[in-house]
């Protein structure tokens, strides 16, 4: 449970600087949760029915493509479905990639606000360290002959106390962007080469008109 008599004491000893970094702190926590909810949701990396289809047409089976379409789970099923659909039309190709760079899209949103937490969170931090680190030693300078070491060491450690905040709310942002760019990356391939492979399959090519799969 959360002490909120330490949680007071950080804001006042960190100031505005402080507070603003725990609210994005609030923020980039819940953008995180509802990405993992989304990718959950959508089936990312998990293509197994999909990746099953794709043999299936790789071989030539389009009986066995249907049923695997049909058991499809995955946000990428749709673009499949079009794939085997839609024969020997001469846009296939790029309406394919469109419909799937607009499903990525989908998935991709938030991801740039996370980046930019990643980068600013540190320099909020920092720009708190120098405001407090104006702040000793202007105390510094009041206290006039009869300087105390401690004063000037106490303001020191205040204001670093902000760029400890901002990098520890830079640092687990960055991570996690890191992860889903990289998931997102895997599905980019995994969408290439599945419509390459529809649309080009190794084996006889089995006849397409089957129903589209969402």
């Amino acid at each position: 449970m959360i002490d909120l008599s330490n949680l007071i004491s950080v804001l006042d000893l960190g100031g505005p600087v402080v507070a603003l970094l725990l609210a994005v702190s609030v923020v980039t926590g819940a953008v995180i949760f509802y990405k993992i909810w989304q990718f959950r949701a959508a089936g990312v990396g998990r293509h197994q029915a999909l990746a099953a289809a794709i043999a299936a047409w790789d071989r030539g089976d389009a009986a066995q493509t249907q049923r695997d379409l049909a058991r499809a789970r995955s946000y990428l099923a749709g673009v499949v479905a079009l794939a085997v659909a839609g024969g020997g039309a001469r846009d296939l190709p790029d309406r394919l990639r469109a419909e799937a760079e607009t499903r990525f899209l989908r998935l991709e949103r938030g991801l740039r606000f996370l980046d930019t937490v990643a980068q600013i969170a540190p320099l909020l931090g920092l720009f708190g360290t120098v405001l407090g680190m104006i702040e000793a030693f202007q105390a510094l300078q009041q206290a006039g002959d009869a300087v105390d070491p401690s004063l000037l060491a106490g303001g020191i450690w205040v204001a670093l106390l902000t760029t400890a905040v901002g990098l520890g709310v830079a640092m687990p942002t960055a991570m996690v962007l890191s992860w889903f760019e990289g998931r997102m990356e895997a599905e980019r391939v995994f969408a290439d080469r599945a419509i390459t492979t529809i649309l080009a399959p190794g084996g006889e090519a089995p006849q397409a008109g089957m129903a589209d799969v969402a």
